[in-house]
């Protein structure tokens, strides 16, 4: 492509209108989308996501919206429900006796509590 040729360096700044005019040629006739190293949330088993999801319905309605952000101790407390959750799984109990959901949805669902409290998004 000879007209990329006058473009080696994408991330300039002074265009000539001659420049200008032969990129936005390219870019009309060329599909571009600038994704590389961004996250491919294509990947996530929506299925089971949603699973999650419906735990942190039941959760604020119980509580109350984003109450996990409250919670004193939040990073043990939820570590230790984590680990009772996976332990009943284990144990051969598959679903929450209160919610009727699965106990790997509710470990799932402390384990984002635990990123995100990591991460300090709270």
């Amino acid at each position: 492509m000879k007209q990329l040729e006058l473009f080696p360096d994408l991330a300039k700044t002074d265009w000539t209108s001659e420049e200008e005019e032969v990129m936005q040629q390219i870019l009309a006739t060329e599909g571009r989308k600038y994704d590389t190293g961004k996250p491919d949330y294509t990947l996530l088993p929506w299925d089971a996501v949603e699973q999650i999801v419906r735990v942190l319905d039941f959760g604020a309605r119980k509580y109350a919206r984003d109450n996990w952000k409250h919670v004193e101790g939040g990073d043990s407390r939820y570590l230790a429900a984590a680990f009772r959750h996976m332990a009943a799984h284990a144990t051969g109990e598959k679903f929450d006796p209160e919610t009727g959901l699965s106990h790997m949805a509710h470990a799932g669902c402390c384990i984002l509590f635990l990123l995100a409290l990591e991460k300090k998004n709270v």
